[in-house]
């Protein structure tokens, strides 16, 4: 099969298309033809070496495999199952998470069946399930799961046009809490149609200068600190950030206990449950997907290129021809 590898790490000319040998799955796998997959901002610092993490995780001066596939998102029809899958079988179309596991950039991928993985909103495209996948599930797991966001709240979006904002605003919205977005100029009339109360546009005003407070600030860019939004947090306010730094991590510490306000980070494990809850939402109409560009495999090192620019609205999607 046709995949897109890497053997080093540095900027998306690293990328090189291989002929590797097509995934048999074992028997609690399922064997998924790959229609879509998308290109992160966590897929180009794993690529470039720039996380800590992924260099953890992926080997420390290059990738530990002879050559390594990215990708942590896909969508696609499922081919084959192993003797032990009950979940699934061949003719479903999912769409599936494989975080740090990796490996969408590629024509096939094995899942086990108990994954993240889930059958995709029937109303909806390859293209379109496979950009939903991290970016929704991580603001679901933010805004529910860790700020246990309430109706009637006051919750402010920084990024709100990108991936994770983009739903961010939806679903703050979709449990009925008041929504202040905050992004460029151009997103401004993007944030608002996905229903924000309020956008603030960060390149005239800075949020934590306007005097509002809020019961969640919701960093999903990493571009502000805890120390720079304590005074816009409410008394028992949350600060929820994405971005996984020492910092960020040593705050959430030393604010676990005895302070009320709170900087909250996480890792979400298997999002199963929350890819069925938004296909719920999505075949009901209340959840949409923005895409900003559609790229081909082959075109994958253009499509890092782009998102590495911090501009892209929504999601960067790779579309993987057979």
């Amino acid at each position: 099969m046709k995949a897109i590898v890497y053997k080093k790490y540095g900027s998306p000319d690293v990328f090189e298309p291989l002929d590797v040998e097509k995934p048999t799955p074992e028997s609690n796998e399922v064997l998924i033809r790959v229609f879509a997959t998308t290109v992160t901002t966590a897929d180009c610092m794993m690529r470039s070496g720039d996380a800590f993490l992924s260099r953890i995780l992926l080997g420390f001066t290059r990738p530990k495999n002879k050559f390594q596939i990215l990708g942590t998102e896909f969508s696609g029809k499922i081919e084959a199952v192993g003797s032990k899958v009950k979940k699934f079988k061949p003719g479903d179309e999912v769409y599936a998470f494989r975080g740090f596991g990796t490996g969408c950039y590629a024509q096939y991928k094995c899942m086990n069946e108990n994954g993240s993985l889930a059958i995709k909103p029937g109303n909806i495209g390859f293209p379109e399930a496979a950009s939903v996948v991290d970016g929704a599930t991580t603001a679901l797991f933010f805004l529910k799961e860790k700020a246990n966001i309430q109706k009637g709240q006051k919750v402010l979006i920084n990024g709100a046009s990108g991936s994770i904002g983009t739903f961010a605003v939806q679903l703050a919205k979709y449990f009925g809490a008041e929504v202040t977005g905050v992004c460029g100029t151009k997103n401004i009339e993007l944030v608002k149609s996905l229903g924000a109360d309020k956008v603030v546009d960060y390149t005239k005003e800075d949020f934590r200068k306007t005097g509002d407070t809020y019961d969640i600030i919701f960093d999903t860019v990493g571009k502000s600190s805890f120390v720079d939004c304590r005074k816009a947090l409410k008394s028992n306010g949350k600060y929820v950030v994405t971005l996984m730094t020492f910092n960020v991590i040593l705050q959430s510490l030393l604010t676990k206990f005895g302070n009320n306000k709170k900087v909250i980070f996480a890792m979400s494990l298997n999002k199963t449950d929350a890819l069925n809850f938004l296909r719920a939402l999505i075949e009901e109409g209340k959840l949409k997907t923005i895409i900003d560009r559609q790229y081909t495999l082959d075109e994958l090192p253009a499509a890092h290129e782009y998102v590495e620019k911090g501009h892209k609205k929504g999601n960067v999607v790779i579309t993987v021809k057979h």
